[in-house]
């Protein structure tokens, strides 16, 4: 999947359509334009959706429940870079392109399809190194076998045998409906707030937004955000093996939840000090990469047992379903009511996470994460 996606994001580089600058500058740039780079990226979602599930998989079973705590934190940091690479890192790339252009290849500043053209070319040579690097050291894991095979019938049948077994034996398991509200509302606050996080800090001013430049932004959010949510992860990941899920479950959520403020004073206050900007969008972003550590380490710990890829595969569906459902919906609401009112209708879904954070509590082993050596304590 790895060798699929690089190959798609070359292409991408290789096909990207050059409308004339009339055209963009217009805004009447025809969608048929792009119908190659859609099909491309559809592909590499796809793609991208295989290899979610794969290295999920592969994690569950090298680490121990134990180790997995203790890694969860850098797991879902580098989760989050991913986002943060794709939007803040290549969008600054493209805005400083796109701002001064280069002269070593002939491209004048504004010239946007030539600024994305590199940026893209910039993301498959990147790619590209982590697949390689991939391919030669990745370790195997024991565990990492088929669960089936031709013996007693041919090998499809076993598989949608085993596949059909892998859901049943899902939604049969215990406090499932509960899981799976659990997995849909304890990021809901951020499924909003990330839809309209980048387009708040972009829009003017007047239109209720900071209005900080392309660049600016993906340097606030590729740099200092990064470091916050690298801290927030690693702290987090340390906290959840020492004490396990059950006792940081709460901790936890109320910082995925309380730095959701800072989106508030920003939008109330408008403030045009990038200093006071950066430091907030750090507190959220800290805050994130703290409280996803439990979520990610819940979806585990329902996901142990026979079929323990399969079923984490299932999570984090409803994971992706969590975040595509607000996604929908939030670009109208906020045109509707406006940011102010938008981010206290964030913070008034914070409420769902902590109803079912109440609820998975009561649910949980106390000694489910912690360290080997913490268990006894």
């Amino acid at each position: 999947m790895q060798i699929l996606m690089t190959a798609a994001m070359i292409l991408l580089t290789l096909t990207l359509p050059f409308p004339k600058a009339e055209t963009v500058a217009a805004g009447t740039t025809p969608i048929s334009m792009f119908l190659v780079t859609l099909v491309i990226f559809i592909i590499t979602a796809f793609a991208s959706a295989t290899h979610d599930i794969a290295a999920d998989g592969f994690y569950m079973l090298a680490h121990s429940p134990s180790s997995q705590a203790a890694f969860i934190g850098i797991r879902s940091v580098f989760y989050r870079v991913a986002s943060v690479f794709g939007q803040g890192v290549l969008v600054a790339i493209a805005g400083l392109i796109e701002s001064n252009g280069i002269s070593a290849f002939g491209i004048e500043a504004g010239n946007i399809p030539a600024s994305w053209q590199i940026t893209l070319g910039v993301a498959a040579v990147v790619f590209g190194i982590i697949t390689l690097y991939h391919t030669f050291t990745l370790p195997h894991s024991d565990q990492d076998k088929p669960r089936v095979s031709a013996e007693g019938g041919s090998t499809m049948n076993n598989n949608l045998k085993e596949l059909a077994n892998s859901f049943k034996t899902f939604f049969m398991k215990p406090g499932c409906l509960l899981a799976i509200a659990f997995m849909l509302l304890y990021r809901l606050p951020e499924g909003f707030l990330i839809k309209l996080c980048q387009p708040f800090l972009v829009h003017s001013t007047e239109a209720g937004g900071l209005g900080l430049s392309t660049e600016l932004v993906g340097t606030v959010y590729g740099v200092f955000g990064v470091i916050a949510l690298l801290l927030g992860g690693i702290l987090g990941g340390i906290y959840s093996s020492r004490v396990g899920l059950k006792k940081s479950l709460w901790v936890m959520a109320g910082f995925m939840t309380l730095p959701c403020l800072t989106f508030v004073y920003l939008a109330m206050a408008q403030p045009e000090n990038v200093v006071i900007i950066t430091i907030a969008l750090c507190i959220e972003q800290f805050g994130y990469g703290f409280g996803f550590t439990a979520y990610m380490l819940y979806m585990m710990y329902f996901s142990e047992g026979e079929y323990k890829t399969s079923h984490y595969a299932v999570c984090t569906a409803f994971m992706a379903l969590s975040m595509m459902l607000p996604g929908f919906v939030a670009g109208y609401i906020q045109e509707a009511i406006g940011y102010v009112w938008f981010f206290w209708m964030v913070m008034a879904c914070c409420f769902a996470t902590l109803i079912v954070t109440y609820f998975a509590d009561k649910k949980i082993d106390p000694n489910y994460g912690k360290k080997e050596g913490e268990e006894k304590k």
